[in-house]
């Protein structure tokens, strides 16, 4: 992989977590965008746009982290998916004291759900990684 490569990956996770936290300070501020109306045209887009995004953030961070995983109970956890979750958690459940935002289990659990999805493309990775050095 190339300096330019190795630079671009992780420079590209954190525009797409500023471009999340953009999206975050409009629902929060109660600002309407084109996003939002777009979003609210397609149906289940709220959901998932929470799946899509989130978990798209998870493969982003877990790439950017060059797949730095750690045990948890003898099983394999991303350092990305962990960064992630734990934002989610309390991204959503900051939501409850923000006047212009509501509390919705149902964005919780699509978050998790796009986490988790993306967390397995993760580990698809590293297994793929892993097999193309064993050959080369």
């Amino acid at each position: 992989m190339t300096h330019a490569l190795k630079t671009l990956i992780p420079l590209c996770a954190i525009v797409f977590f500023c471009f999340i936290l953009w999206v975050i300070y409009l629902a929060n501020t109660g600002q309407n965008s084109v996003l939002f109306q777009f979003v609210a045209s397609i149906p289940y887009g709220d959901k998932l746009g929470h799946f899509c995004l989130f978990g798209l953030l998870t493969l982003a961070t877990n790439v950017a982290f060059k797949l730095k995983s750690f045990k948890v109970y003898s099983k394999e956890l991303f350092l990305g998916t962990a960064l992630v979750f734990t934002f989610v958690v309390i991204e959503e459940c900051s939501q409850y004291f923000i006047p212009n935002r509501t509390f919705d289990l149902m964005d919780l659990s699509a978050d998790f759900i796009g986490i988790l999805f993306f967390n397995v493309v993760t580990s698809y990775l590293k297994k793929y990684r892993r097999k193309r050095c064993l050959i080369a």
